[in-house]
């Protein structure tokens, strides 16, 4: 039978390249996979592009992996958030690139990604900085831009509960990014508060099917 857990979180990064783009689920403090994130940086990838929602505050999330110089690119909607300094600090001096998507535009565009679609139109950014070279139409009267659609060669998410078949449950709003990340990436790496037997969770609590999850760690036997 199906078993997705992993013995330990470097296992379960040890085989993203350098290059990657990774999409990273949280925002703040919510729902950001920080185990994930320090096996990664324990791994040693570098010139990974990021997507999350922000890009990180003080020497926390996403910021670590970006003060240690592994980040080429960042995709986000909140570069400049509570305490940003560590992004702010490389983006002055040219070493990180970055994308600005509005918030629900990224949402939606790694929806789509994770639908198999080709991309999204969206009235976001219509007639602005964020329209330039990119297709704009008016439907029904109101002017929208396409958007391509996003997706990752791998996906960090944190949930609240796992069974072995990786079926996900989430904790209020750390479900966030994490549903469409694990859609949207080639390999879905999650880590969760605890493990579950098969059966135990109603299926109509189920937020993410086991089928868009690869790996999973159980928090409360893997530390790192």
């Amino acid at each position: 039978m199906t078993n997705k857990l992993c013995d330990s979180a470097i296992d379960a990064v040890n085989d993203i390249p350098d290059g990657a783009t990774i999409l990273v689920g949280g925002f703040s403090g919510a729902g950001v996979p920080d185990v994930l994130i320090s096996a990664l940086l324990e791994h040693g990838a570098k010139d990974l592009t990021l997507v999350h929602n922000n890009a990180g505050n003080a020497l926390l999330g996403v910021a670590r992996l970006l003060d240690a110089g592994r980040v080429r690119k960042m995709i986000c909607s909140f570069p400049r958030s509570w305490e940003s300094h560590v992004f702010e600090g490389l983006y002055r001096e040219g070493k990180v690139e970055l994308e600005c998507v509005p918030q629900g535009t990224l949402a939606e565009r790694l929806r789509a990604g994770g639908s198999g679609l080709g991309g999204i139109f969206t009235p976001a950014g219509f007639g602005t900085d964020l329209a330039r070279g990119k297709e704009a139409r008016v439907i029904g009267g109101r002017g929208y831009i396409f958007e391509h659609a996003l997706t990752g060669d791998f996906s960090l998410v944190k949930a609240r509960h796992a069974d072995r078949w990786g079926n996900l449950q989430y904790r209020m709003t750390a479900r966030n990014f994490g549903p469409v990340m694990c859609m949207a990436a080639k390999t879905t790496i999650v880590e969760v508060d605890d493990v579950v037997p098969l059966g135990m969770m109603d299926p109509e609590t189920i937020v993410t099917s086991g089928v868009f999850v690869q790996r999973v760690i159980n928090l409360k036997k893997v530390t790192k």
